[in-house]
């Protein structure tokens, strides 16, 4: 996929994701969840080709620029989308599938010092509520829902609905609306 299809599909995923969104050039230019995966895929392409200093300085510009730190060695699947983003965390050894959307103030972290991959694994679908911490190399399966403030330290199956402190899945009921989840308060602490 070249790379104005690209931006196309981003601009579209976020028209998508975003209820407030009024047109293509206000999320192009207004919106910095975009701006800061834009930047990151410029970093990512050079940590992969070992320029590893030049691409963390410049993921560190994107991060003053924007309010959302990236770091270039996590890799990131298409349509992800990124709702207001100030604050959002996404580590080194992060993996993220595609059409996943974040909330602001999320953190993708890890737990542990010693190497090797030690940030989340979030598969395709998922969607994570504001203020969340997913941290540890664990993995959130497929279409799952990640409620606003919960911190997640154990993997989770797919379709799961995590909530609460420590966050503990749960199967999506038949015919729930997962994704309403996010702002509804009794899943908010």
């Amino acid at each position: 996929m070249g790379v104005f299809a690209r931006f196309r599909e981003d601009l579209t995923a976020a028209k998508l994701r975003d209820p407030a969104a009024r047109g293509t050039a206000e999320i192009a230019l207004l919106y910095p969840g975009l701006h800061a995966l834009w930047a990151h895929r410029v970093w990512h392409a050079l940590w992969i080709r070992r320029a590893r200093f030049l691409a963390r300085a410049g993921s560190q510009v994107t991060r003053w620029l924007t309010g959302i730190e990236i770091h270039p060695g996590a890799t990131i699947g298409r349509r992800f989308f990124i709702d207001h983003g100030m604050g959002v965390v996404i580590g080194e050894t992060a993996e993220i599938g595609d059409d996943v959307m974040l909330y602001h103030g999320v953190t993708l972290g890890g737990r542990q010092r010693e190497g090797g991959k030690r940030h989340p694994t979030i598969e395709d679908g998922v969607a994570v509520g504001a203020g969340a911490k997913v941290l540890g190399p664990i993995t959130i399966g497929a279409g799952s829902v990640i409620g606003a403030n919960a911190v997640v330290t154990k993997d989770a199956p797919a379709d799961s609905v995590l909530v609460g402190v420590p966050a503990k899945p749960r199967a999506a009921k038949k015919n729930e609306d997962t994704r309403s989840l996010l702002t509804a308060p009794e899943y908010q602490i």
